[in-house]
């Protein structure tokens, strides 16, 4: 408030003018004004209504998932001529046949996994790196894989440049896990899977949530909730969705 304070005397003492007042003006509007800078992203206003209208209005109520879907700048993460589609209720396409799933789904399938801050989790299929940055709003002991190079090599710069170093990015096979930070207290598998990855489940921590799309990889899948513990998983069934499969060693054990 003293540099807001002295800066804002200045400007009015008649000592400088010109440039030096056009220069004070834009610190104080880019600084020490009241100017924030949601104010200055024109898709501020889009991320709020997408919040109201397609994630509340759809029950979703867990409010450090809310204010993370209000942050992460979505647009950011597709194609620039999907810019402008990029906050309404349907999934966009990303490079190698991939997608960004709807802001709905993502908001959903986050708030399953019910996140604490300092929680650690895994995320199956980076894909645009979306998921990953609503997560590290969350909690900041984010990792994610991504068996497609050239995705994890485009999510992992959109992460840098805005801000999330902490997400640590891998490029393999999301079958195995990433055993090396396990245990998990949450896991995220954004592709579909005919089955549960058994290295998944074994590096969930008793107690950890998993949340997968399950059921045929050509056509629908139930999302659905897996919680470890000590005996027999338990499973609860969330809705219908349709993801794009998983691909990799899960395509050696079995049928579709």
């Amino acid at each position: 408030m003293k540099l807001m304070s002295f800066l804002q005397s200045f400007r009015h003492s008649g000592k400088i003018g010109g440039w030096g007042l056009i220069f004070f003006n834009l610190i104080l509007f880019l600084g020490w004004g009241e100017v924030y800078p949601d104010q200055l992203d024109k898709y501020a206003q889009r991320r709020l209504e997408m919040v109201e209208t397609q994630i509340k209005a759809r029950g979703i109520k867990d409010k450090a998932v809310l204010e993370a879907m209000r942050k992460v700048p979505r647009h950011l993460f597709v194609d620039r001529k999907y810019w402008e589609e990029a906050y309404n209720d349907y999934p966009l396409p990303l490079a190698e046949g991939q997608t960004i799933s709807q802001p709905y789904i993502v908001a959903l399938m986050t708030e399953c996994l019910g996140l604490k801050k300092g929680d650690k989790v895994l995320e199956i299929g980076t894909g645009s790196g979306y998921q990953a940055a609503v997560l590290a709003e969350i909690t900041p002991q984010v990792y994610t894989i991504e068996i497609r190079r050239n995705l994890v090599e485009r999510a992992t710069g959109i992460l840098r440049k805005l801000g999330y170093h902490q997400v640590k990015v891998k490029w393999g096979d999301g079958y195995f896990g990433w055993a090396e930070y396990a245990p998990y207290d949450a896991i995220i598998v954004t592709c579909a899977a005919n089955h549960v990855p058994p290295p998944l489940m074994k590096q969930l921590k008793i107690g950890g949530r998993l949340v997968i799309p399950l059921g045929s990889t050509l056509y629908f899948q139930t999302l659905t909730l897996i919680t470890k513990t000590a005996t027999k998983p338990k499973v609860k069934h969330i809705l219908g969705v349709r993801f794009v499969p998983m691909v990799g060693e899960i395509q050696k054990k079995g049928r579709p």
